[in-house]
């Protein structure tokens, strides 16, 4: 597989505005940063989003995220190993990332509500949409997996 465009380089402002929307998810939105890092593992699975799984595992990894969660999130209704409030999170980021199958039920709404409030609610799908986003750019212009290094552990590593 070969890079097809750098997106960055060739939509430079468009990019600054995706990232000033990860910029507010990660400072703004109340999120917990572990919760963040395994909805976006879990939209780019769903999406196949070979760059973006490889980012968001290493970035969860440094982190401080365990393997046994990482390698059973694809099944994570199958496993003890989140909590309540996680598997909220990431029942809503597939309801959102696979939208036209079947909307969102409400039955799904009032399952995620009862472990957001309405403000956290809005930001957990800002931070799914900008992961869609993500991935898609990722997947048309074909992002290459394997290069990409966690931000604080590559300052460690120079």
């Amino acid at each position: 597989m070969q890079l097809r465009l750098n997106f960055a380089h060739a939509a430079p402002a468009a990019i600054r505005t995706m990232n000033s929307m990860e910029a507010y998810i990660r400072k703004s939105s109340g999120l917990q940063p572990s919760l963040l890092e395994l909805v976006r593992l879990r939209a780019s699975q769903i999406n196949g989003c070979a760059y973006c799984i490889d980012m968001h595992t290493k970035d969860a990894r440094a982190s401080g995220e365990t393997e046994q969660r990482l390698y059973t999130l694809s099944a994570w209704r199958e496993t003890p190993f989140f909590t309540d409030r996680e598997r909220a999170a990431l029942l809503w980021t597939e309801q959102i990332t696979l939208i036209s199958q079947e909307h969102v039920p409400d039955g799904v709404y009032a399952e995620v509500d009862q472990y957001f409030s309405g403000e956290e609610l809005v930001n957990l799908t800002l931070a799914v949409i900008a992961i869609n986003g993500w991935n898609r750019l990722s997947i048309a212009f074909r992002a290459l997996p394997g290069e990409y290094q966690p931000q604080h552990a590559a300052a460690v590593n120079s």
